[in-house]
């Protein structure tokens, strides 16, 4: 199909929804923005600048939690990158029932309208690693015991299986990415609700060290371009229909100290200016520390043999992207 004119991105203003949307708006394609610009999340206008008097996005401010928009922004709706989410697990625990509304019952709710306006929508749902919890084994496969360690892995975990109900009973075309430490420009960076990252790399760039909380711990990354092939790879491919993907990272996976000299050394690259300890290694903070799942990292062989992902940016070669546009750009993310 042909979606070209009928694409909407929920969560549009956000990282990966922006990263999307220019990529798709390079190609050619027509899209529908939808964000609530809501403050606590990733929502920011200067993520399309450069896209300002581009008649190929339009951008629509409204909430994934207002049935009576959605009934107007969905009729007919071809493709929908279903991006829009709550993504803090410390916020999940301290506010669950907005995680709730926003990751559980606001899914329902958009479900329930395709039924009713787009049942020939063809919707790719992004999820979380989060929802495997603490790994039981190494790499994590799509196989693994879903075991959430917070609120917002269990809200994650009944969105997306809203959407694989909603593909079994009434044929509404969807396909869940388990997306795991995606990173690059345009993410949130002035707080951790996004990714440890962003916080890091706000710091580093003010000429601040940044806490790095038990270096041996495992991880993998995926850098946004990255994670924005894949998305496309699934949302045109009729075998992704009904499919759950996990996303990694582009080589092994690397300990959060080894992350962080990467980044360091990234910056150097770039000759950014650098405090005289550019990193601290610390604890685990106590409130964090019950729902951290410890080191993961995942088997994507899955994506890979059947859609043919492929990620191509290393992680110091995407920290240095990441660096060379918050050097430029640092005060819009503030």
């Amino acid at each position: 199909m042909d979606y070209s004119t009928l694409t909407l991105i929920s969560g549009g203003l956000g990282f990966i929804g922006s990263s999307l949307a220019i990529t798709l708006a390079d190609q050619g394609q027509t899209i529908t923005l939808v964000d609530s610009l809501n403050p606590s999340y990733g929502g920011n206008l200067h993520n399309l600048s450069h896209f300002v008097d581009d008649r190929s996005l339009r951008v629509n401010i409204s909430d994934v939690r207002d049935q009576h928009s959605l009934k107007v922004l969905l009729s007919g709706a071809g493709l929908i990158y279903n991006l829009a989410g709550q993504t803090s697990h410390m916020d999940s625990m301290t506010d669950p029932y907005t995680d709730l509304d926003i990751n559980a019952r606001a899914q329902l709710s958009l479900l329930e309208v395709c039924r009713q306006v787009a049942p020939d929508v063809r919707i790719v749902f992004a999820s979380t690693r989060q929802i495997y919890g603490k790994p039981n084994y190494l790499p994590v496969d799509e196989a693994h015991p879903l075991q959430p360690v917070d609120v917002n892995g269990i809200n994650k975990l009944a969105g997306e299986q809203y959407h694989l109900l909603y593909t079994q009973v009434y044929g509404i075309r969807s396909t869940v990415l388990r997306l795991t430490n995606t990173y690059g420009p345009r993410m949130r960076i002035k707080d951790a609700r996004q990714t440890f990252l962003g916080v890091w790399i706000r710091n580093l760039l003010q000429g601040r060290p940044f806490e790095v909380w038990d270096g041996e711990q495992l991880r993998d990354y995926t850098y946004v371009d990255d994670c924005v092939s894949a998305l496309q790879l699934a949302a045109n491919s009729d075998a992704a229909i009904g499919q759950i993907y996990n996303l990694g990272g582009c080589g092994e996976p690397v300990s959060l100290l080894e992350t962080a000299e990467t980044l360091v050394a990234a910056a150097r690259d770039l000759d950014l200016p650098l405090a005289a300890d550019p990193f601290l290694l610390r604890d685990y903070p106590a409130e964090r520390k019950k729902i951290d799942i410890g080191d993961y990292y995942a088997d994507d062989r899955k994506i890979r043999q059947q859609l043919g992902w492929q990620p191509q940016v290393g992680l110091r070669e995407g920290l240095r992207r990441t660096l060379a546009y918050y050097a430029a750009e640092l005060e819009h993310y503030m």
